[in-house]
């Protein structure tokens, strides 16, 4: 890019790049969102002031993100920052970037909450899951675990800036430091692609950590865990909750059954992809009713 560049041409600049290297499907959007950061200012404020003019300092830190961006990294790892549920979250590559499609996980569990619910989300990363839940329901017990620190870091993070401390926090592998029957939701995003899969070769996922994303037998092994521990954790009644891919519909819910969870039902995101599926604990009930809804 040239020196003293208004808004509006740095703008088309940098767009420019990122369509010509195939960087981003949305590259305006992005040298917008990368923009606005830099300057402190939202995108609206880019619009209505295009003739102004970017400081050398301003100018040379968002050719530098831009320059980021057509090297692949992810916009939100470059800002900082996604917004989930309405929620502003610190995010970097210690955890995922939360998505849009996973605010159907939330949007299950929140049918089947109640204000004094004990609930655990397994595998938090950035507490997005626990924290949009905390939002809906301020008064239920919400236990948030994740295996890395690092990403634990990055919950604690957010939980003082979204929720106030009130988010309970712990470093786990899943269920295993539990105790059991104290829960009546387990809800999860845990790892479901299959290792050998090309697509994580490619785009935003590239940067993204690796065991947050793939896991064996298919993508099927950390379910697997989870169903099989949630049936130790949920108290009679309760509920398990998972995302998975579109195309493990049939394997998730298969697996469900044979570890005998009843009422087991796939749930669709805005796209039709078949996203969560949620079983429940039987209780005391006879499992041999157990049907695929």
């Amino acid at each position: 890019m040239s020196r003293h560049l208004s808004i509006e041409k740095a703008l088309g600049t940098a767009a420019a790049q990122l369509t010509k290297a195939g960087a981003s499907e949305t590259p305006k959007l992005d040298a917008e969102v990368l923009l606005a950061h830099v300057i402190d200012r939202d995108r609206t404020w880019l619009m209505t002031w295009p003739e102004r003019t970017l400081t050398p300092e301003q100018q040379e830190q968002f050719e530098s993100l831009v320059a980021r961006r057509v090297a692949g990294e992810p916009v939100a790892y470059l800002t900082g920052w996604r917004e989930f549920w309405s929620l502003p979250l610190q995010v970097n590559p210690a955890t995922l970037i939360p998505r849009p499609e996973t605010e159907l996980l939330v949007e299950t569990a929140l049918q089947l909450m109640t204000p004094d619910s004990t609930v655990v989300d397994l595998g938090t990363g950035s507490g997005a899951i626990a924290l949009a839940m905390a939002s809906e329901f301020p008064e239920a017990r919400i236990l948030a675990v994740d295996a890395s620190a690092a990403a634990l870091a990055v919950a604690n993070r957010n939980r003082r800036q979204v929720d106030g401390n009130r988010l309970a926090l712990m470093q786990g592998h899943w269920g295993d430091a539990l105790a059991p029957a104290q829960f009546d939701l387990v809800i999860s995003n845990p790892p479901y692609i299959d290792p050998e899969d090309p697509h994580l070769g490619e785009g935003d996922v590239r940067f993204e950590p690796r065991s947050a994303l793939a896991a064996a037998e298919q993508g099927l092994a950390d379910i697997r865990v989870i169903a099989e521990q949630s049936r130790q954790l949920l108290k009679a009644g309760g509920w398990l909750l998972l995302e998975h891919g579109f195309a493990q519909k049939q394997a998730v819910a298969e697996l469900l059954i044979a570890l005998g969870y009843c009422e087991v039902e796939c749930h669709a995101d805005l796209s039709g992809q078949d996203r969560v599926t949620r079983g429940r604990h039987p209780g005391d009930q006879e499992s041999t009713g157990n049907h695929f809804l």
